[in-house]
Order: C-alpha cells, then sequence, then structure tokens
C-alpha cells in the first residue's frame, strides 16, 4: 500500500522514459510510450498466406508459415528500437516486442500448432561481447504468452560471419554456409519449430538456420522475425 503510495512521487525524481522518443512515461512498467505504440508499423503479414516473407522462402526451403510483425526502414522509429534492443541492452524492450510478436500468433489461425521457439543463434563471441542474443529475448517475451518452450541449445552457430550489410543476396547466401551446427537433433525431431529474429532482409541467414533444423528427421519448420526491411 504504501509502495503504491510512493510511486507517482518517486517517479518525479526518477523519470522513466520512453525507448522511442525519450518521452516521459508515468507507467514504468511500460517501454514504449502510446505514441510511439501507435506508430509502429503493423504488417499484418500474420493474417495470410502467400506474404512477402513466405515468398522469400519459395523454392528455397520449406516453410510452413512465416511472418514479420513490423516494417523496418532506415531513419525510422523502428530503426531507433532496434538500435536500442541489439546495441543499447535495452532487453525490456525485446521482451515488451516478443510479447507482441506472441499475441498476433494468438489472433491468428496460422501458426496454430508450433511446439517450440528456437532463436537464432549469434556466434558465442558475439554474444559474450553484446551481454545477450536478441532473439532470445524477443522468445522470452514470445513464450510468456504463448507458454512454449525455448529450445536455445538445439542448434548452434559454428563460426562468426562478415556483416551482411551492403551484400546483395547471392552474397549474404555464401557468407552464410557452414555457419550453423544442429547440437541436439532429437530435441527438435517430429516437431513444429518456430525460428524467431530480430530483422528479415534476404532471409540468407534464417535461411541457413533453417535448412540445417530441417536436417533433423520429420521437423516443420516456421518463422517469426520482429522487422521485414523494406525496400
Amino acid at each position: 500500500m504504501l509502495k503504491n503510495a510512493l510511486h507517482p512521487l518517486l517517479h518525479l525524481f526518477i523519470p522513466h522514459h520512453c525507448a522511442g522518443c525519450g518521452s516521459d512515461i508515468m507507467d514504468r512498467q511500460q517501454v514504449l510510450c502510446m505514441h510511439c505504440i501507435n506508430r509502429l508499423p503493423v504488417t499484418c503479414f500474420h493474417l495470410y498466406a502467400d506474404n512477402p516473407i513466405e515468398k522469400i522462402f519459395w523454392g528455397r526451403m520449406p516453410v510452413t508459415d512465416a511472418a514479420s510483425y513490423l516494417y523496418f526502414s532506415k531513419d525510422s522509429l523502428l530503426q531507433h528500437i532496434v538500435h536500442e534492443l541489439k546495441y543499447k541492452g535495452n532487453k525490456a524492450l525485446g521482451f515488451f516486442i516478443g510479447r507482441k510478436m506472441g499475441e498476433l500468433i494468438i489472433q491468428t489461425h496460422r501458426f496454430h500448432d508450433i511446439d517450440a521457439l528456437i532463436p537464432l543463434p549469434l556466434y558465442a563471441a558475439r554474444e559474450r561481447k553484446r551481454g545477450y542474443n536478441q532473439a532470445l529475448v524477443l522468445c522470452e517475451g514470445m513464450a510468456s504468452v504463448l507458454s512454449l518452450p525455448i529450445l536455445q541449445q538445439a542448434i548452434r552457430r559454428r563460426t562468426s560471419s562478415e556483416t551482411q550489410t551492403n551484400k546483395n543476396r547471392i552474397d549474404r547466401w555464401l557468407n552464410m554456409q557452414g555457419k550453423f551446427e544442429l547440437h541436439q537433433p532429437d530435441t527438435i525431431s517430429g516437431k513444429h519449430i518456430l525460428l524467431v529474429d530480430d530483422v528479415i532482409t534476404t532471409g540468407a541467414t534464417l535461411e541457413a538456420c533453417g535448412q540445417e533444423l530441417l536436417t533433423a528427421p520429420n521437423t516443420r519448420l516456421s518463422i517469426m522475425t520482429m522487422a521485414y526491411t523494406v525496400k
């Protein structure tokens, strides 16, 4: 009771800021203000088949369902949010976005029989430097809504890779060959797996990881990302 009474007073001395625009937020449980939440460029890809994310993988690997939550473009609110998540240590923001992604899955008849979530793995040295895997944080937010297990040890990243920035689709694909290793095939055999990442551009990284996951017997693969790069 005393804590509730003091909460507004504490806010006056320890302001809480929106991760999107920096404005003051009264509710310390929120990470984005309502203005920024309403500005998020939602794709609605989760509602229909043959959307742009699924088309990326046509003829490349079998994907049951695929979608992205938001559109990504340079110099946008979402670019700032991605930067906060990947480089500023804002795990609370990633968890919040992950919950939103989980809520999308609940709203649609698609993705209906997912057995487990798998975050796209980072190379160990990069994860140590960053302090966490942003895809895992997204999964944790999703799992809190969907009540699904996260199988982060099922697949590993063998080596680091050159940055994909400024590479074309073919070079991105070549850059990712042999980068992933299935570590615990028994944990995903016969299951429908949802592979999760932050941003998809050409899909080369997700394809390399997904192809390795599909070597486990009778495994089905779906994909969900936080954002889709607008070309």
